[in-house]
């Protein structure tokens, strides 16, 4: 029976190797579900380079993955406080290039069938 008082919190001590602590960067996210997990497919994009691969995997439980959601809130709340607004690019943009358009970098290839009618390509 609940008295009413909150659980204690415990204190975890975090181990990290020097490889690890130096992280990897991505600048792309691909996110999957199914509906025991939320799977985020972390790469990185780099102008000149046709191909990525996956750096890192994480899998992760549907309410694992709505607390880093309301984490990932503070956090840019916190950041975005001391540092001002993160401005996106347009959704266009964003849709076209996963978050960013960096000069030289080739445009991705859209499907064969999935060409524009309006670039006059035949169906």
């Amino acid at each position: 029976m609940n008295s009413g008082r909150m659980p204690t919190q415990q204190s975890v001590n975090l181990n990290i190797d020097e490889k690890t602590a130096q992280g990897e960067y991505a600048n792309v996210v691909f996110i999957h579900h199914s509906s025991a997990e939320l799977i985020f497919d972390f790469a990185r994009i780099l102008p000149g380079t046709p191909r990525t691969q996956i750096q890192n995997r994480i899998i992760m439980t549907p309410v694992h993955s709505k607390a880093l959601l309301k984490s990932l809130e503070e956090n840019i709340r916190k950041y975005e406080k001391q540092f001002g607004e993160i401005k996106l690019p347009g959704a266009e943009q964003q849709e076209r290039y996963f978050g960013f358009k960096t000069p030289g970098f080739p445009d991705y290839k859209t499907p064969p069938g999935e060409e524009s009618e309006e670039k006059g390509a035949k169906k």
